[in-house]
């Protein structure tokens, strides 16, 4: 039988206590991995977070930053090397949420505050947290996408230009780091079903399934069932992968 096994693994999860954040940690915590929980203003649900994932019998660390300040990362990733070690799996996801509107409508600041969190994050982030992982001759730094930045569609255009850029700034590290031993991948999740959905009632939305070859919506687990592959030694001759997990939304051409 064929398992996955991150013990001995720090993995540290930006923007944690958000909806597909939270299952992520806890996935890569039941696969053994100690977890820092990355939070900008939600103290509280991320030190119920860690309570969660201590639970499971690994450790955890609640760290606050602003992904879009590189003093500030930098100060996260030294409190995380205190007091659960270097880094060796990065889940870079965190993104701050604004009104989606046309591009003629859409306010300036916009586009900046997705730059600053899709773009720049993943620049500070690279540059605190992989020469680490270089020294020590492994290491995953996995994106969170989006397959709106596939599918460009009306009223996305701050998000979507974005990510595209943050997909162009993984593929140029992928192939600045593909001899350390460090992986760079991306997942780009569809519309996905989250806690907030079940709460809600709101997991079936028939007009977006339609549009979806498989003909649904997909969840937060198979999202992390994604960075957990990426995160284990079953990707290892893997990186500057750009992998939807939308149900066939957006397929990658060739």
């Amino acid at each position: 039988m064929i398992t996955i096994d991150l013990s001995g693994k720090v993995a540290l999860v930006t923007g944690a206590t958000g909806q597909l954040g939270r299952i992520m940690a806890r996935t890569l915590a039941k696969a053994g991995a100690d977890v820092a929980v990355h939070y900008l203003q939600n103290e509280a649900k991320a030190g119920e977070l860690c309570a969660q994932i201590q639970a499971m019998g690994v450790r955890a660390l609640a760290v606050q930053a602003n992904v879009a300040d590189y003093d500030s990362v930098c100060a996260m990733r030294d409190a995380v090397i205190k007091n659960l070690g270097a880094p060796d799996i990065l889940v870079s996801n965190a993104v701050s949420q604004y009104r989606w509107t046309t591009i003629l409508e859409q306010d300036i600041r916009d586009f900046q505050d997705q730059f600053d969190t899709c773009v720049l994050q993943n620049v500070h982030m690279a540059k605190a947290l992989l020469p680490g992982m270089m020294a020590k001759g492994w290491g995953r730094l996995i994106g969170i996408n989006t397959e709106c930045s596939a599918l460009c569609n009306s009223g996305s255009g701050a998000y979507a230009s974005a990510k595209r850029g943050m997909d162009g700034i993984y593929r140029v590290l992928a192939k600045e780091v593909g001899d350390s031993g460090v992986t760079v991948n991306q997942i780009a999740p569809g519309w996905i079903i989250s806690d907030r959905d079940r709460e809600t009632g709101t997991e079936i939305n028939p007009e977006y399934s339609a549009k979806v070859p498989m003909k649904r919506r997909g969840t937060d687990q198979e999202i992390a069932d994604a960075v957990l592959f990426f995160a284990s030694e079953l990707s290892s001759f893997i990186t500057g992968v750009y992998l939807p997990v939308s149900g066939g939304t957006v397929m990658p051409g060739i």
